[in-house]
């Protein structure tokens, strides 16, 4: 009998599970006006990220693990933009934003890998992107933002 996958072991959950307390670690340090707004936004959102992972994980059918894993990226992309708006804040300095960031664009980029091999489980006529060996719009080029904090 084949030993059963755990979420834990995936590398990705691992990592947005450490981006979650890195983040409950830094906004502890917030305003207290932030406490209930955007403290506890960006708190949400970085962890519905390899929660989602987790729900769906362990789903016998790949279409339903595929929603997971695009759930996934948009809490961290969502977390991504409530750091953001950290950063324009001031709650956060721009060496803060830009690592976490990174480190976010390194998750999605696996997240989409994942969903790249989840896909091949599929029959093509089934596929988001038949054909297709990228989904446009899901690797983007990389771009630098330059926001005025």
């Amino acid at each position: 009998m084949a030993e059963f996958f755990r979420v834990e072991d995936l590398l990705v959950y691992q990592k947005l599970c450490d981006l979650h307390i890195d983040i409950c670690h830094l906004t502890t340090h917030w305003p207290p006006e932030e406490r209930f707004e955007l403290a506890s936004q960006i708190r949400r959102s970085s962890n519905s990220s390899p929660a989602n992972l987790a729900e769906k994980q362990s789903d016998r059918h790949v279409k339903n693990k595929i929603e997971g894993v695009n759930r996934s990226r948009g809490e961290a992309l969502e977390t991504v933009h409530n750091l953001y708006v950290a950063l324009r804040k001031g709650h956060i300095n721009r060496e803060t934003y830009e690592a976490l960031r990174a480190r976010y664009e390194e998750c999605v980029r696996m997240l989409n890998g994942l969903e790249r091999t989840l896909e091949r489980q599929l029959d093509e006529s089934l596929r988001r992107f038949p054909g297709a060996t990228e989904p446009p719009h899901l690797n983007p080029e990389p771009r630098t933002l330059n926001p005025e904090p």
